[in-house]
């Protein structure tokens, strides 16, 4: 029986006037991959191809943990991917700069938090959608960076930078966000 190797190809349109909106919203969402029982899945076709960008299921957490925020500057923060490796096996190295205001005390320990542990962020776009930058497979490399700012008219910030190997630019997420405050339907229903 011969394989069918075209069978999630699909046609990409776009309506002209339909508004792209560039940028994330100012609050992230983070936690360690050890506080992660079980992660939410791209779908695949029986060739083990992904069909879809969009996880299926939620993020199971490991007991009492609850997904962290950071709320950030959305106007110097982005969320870029590219393409990485080689033929058959080329991935995308998906990259989020957040900015956060402050530099005191807690903006430190979470830095010293982030820089030493694999993670896993989410993050809302300018059109609701919410996108996962780590999973299971791959390590997430984060590195922090702050500035004290300088003279009477500088800034302030700390900078989280994040380097996550996926199978798809940043996949979607629709599932529960258990957070301090409550939980998030990221379906959008």
């Amino acid at each position: 029986m011969a394989t069918n190797c075209m069978s999630i190809q699909k046609s990409l349109g776009w309506c002209q006037g339909t508004p792209e909106l560039p940028g994330v919203k100012r609050r992230i969402y983070y936690l360690a991959k050890s506080a992660i029982a079980a992660f939410p899945t791209l779908p695949r076709d029986a060739n083990g191809r992904v069909t879809s960008a969009v996880l299926e299921g939620s993020f199971t957490l490991v007991a009492d943990q609850k997904w962290k925020y950071i709320d950030i500057l959305p106007d110097k923060s982005q969320l870029t991917s590219e393409a990485q490796g080689e033929l058959p096996s080329q991935t995308q190295l998906n990259k989020l700069t957040a900015v956060h205001p402050g530099v005191g005390a807690d903006a430190s320990a979470a830095a010293a938090y982030i820089n030493n542990s694999d993670n896993v962020f989410i993050v809302e776009d300018m059109k609701g959608n919410y996108r996962v930058l780590g999973n299971d497979k791959w390590s997430t490399k984060s590195t922090v960076a702050q500035d004290l700012g300088q003279g009477a008219t500088g800034t302030t910030s700390t900078t989280i930078s994040v380097e996550a190997t996926d199978e798809v630019p940043a996949p979607f997420y629709k599932g529960t966000i258990e957070t301090e405050d409550g939980d998030i339907d990221c379906s959008g229903e």
